[in-house]
């Protein structure tokens, strides 16, 4: 797991979370024949604000998503400034009039899932000159509602991402439909992955992201099980 320390202080209610959900992923590597520290937790801080967020900051860990750009540049600047290690994930839809601040600001995007935001990133890139980690979402459960390119498209959208638009792709993000069981859909994304020999799988939350271990997630995505329920 990517932290600098497990040290938490345990007074901090958040803080306490924080450490059972380290204890919860150790226990699932263990259980899937896995090593944790190949598991990087990405701590979903979106709608919190930064007291909320510090105590988890403050034990060292460096991973944080966020889900809407405008929210993560009121945010994150200041917290970068005292954090530097930390490393903000963008892990919720992405239009591309926000590409600019996207890679401006994000370490990492998860949310690639068409060609035409992968030209608006590819050209902020070159124009910035700084290269953030994507990911191409792939919708897995086909839901109209969602974002993601659908499974039979992706090959085709990877193979843009890579020859055309010569993206750092890393992997692939799924989010299964609600209610329904995620493993065919962890399943099913590390089947594309493998194919394409991309290494990394952003799939798993908080409801189950122990499954998403047994299925080869590289990151998961846990915001409700360390600061509580979302604030609307």
């Amino acid at each position: 797991m990517t932290q600098e320390s497990t040290q938490t202080d345990t007074a901090s209610p958040v803080a306490a979370n924080f450490s059972h959900v380290l204890e919860a992923i150790a226990g699932a590597a263990k259980t899937a024949g896995r090593d944790a520290a190949e598991i990087t937790l990405i701590a979903v801080s979106k709608t919190k604000p930064a007291e909320i967020i510090e105590p988890v900051l403050s034990a060292g860990h460096i991973d944080f998503g966020e889900n809407r750009v405008q929210e993560a540049q009121r945010k994150w600047p200041p917290l970068k400034a005292r954090y530097p290690a930390s490393r903000l994930h963008l892990i919720g839809s992405l239009q591309s009039n926000k590409a600019r601040d996207a890679v401006a600001l994000a370490d990492a995007i998860h949310a690639l899932d068409r060609e035409k935001l992968a030209r608006a990133v590819a050209e902020e890139m070159t124009r910035q000159e700084r290269r953030p980690e994507c990911f191409i979402q792939v919708n897995t459960g086909e839901e109209a509602q969602k974002s993601g390119v659908l499974p039979a498209d992706a090959d085709a959208l990877i193979d843009v991402c890579r020859e055309k638009y010569a993206l750092p792709l890393v992997g692939l993000m799924c989010l299964p439909p609600h209610g329904e069981e995620p493993a065919p859909h962890f399943a099913l994304l590390r089947k594309i992955a493998e194919r394409h020999g991309l290494a990394k799988l952003s799939m798993g939350m908080t409801a189950d992201y122990e499954i998403a271990i047994a299925f080869g997630a590289t990151h998961i995505r846990v915001g409700s099980a360390i600061f509580g329920a979302r604030e609307v």
